[in-house]
């Protein structure tokens, strides 16, 4: 997965930011069964997953937020 910033990740629409969510959810726990099995390598993998996922859903509550008012 690409590195975005948050202008970018803010130009994105409400689709793209869902299923990038479902991707990096998925993600982190194949992440997670690797690690458990022994087989993961990049365990920086998780940090950079968690951020983006973090990211992407105050995005996605913002505009939630914003629809409602």
């Amino acid at each position: 997965m690409a590195k975005l910033d948050a202008i970018e990740v803010r130009n994105l629409t409400d689709s793209d930011i869902t299923e990038q969510i479902d991707d990096l959810r998925r993600e982190l726990f194949d992440l997670r069964f690797k690690q458990a099995t022994r087989q993961l390598t990049n365990t920086h993998r998780f940090k950079e997953a968690r951020i983006k996922l973090a990211q992407l859903l105050t995005v996605q509550s913002e505009r939630i937020r914003s629809k409602t008012s």
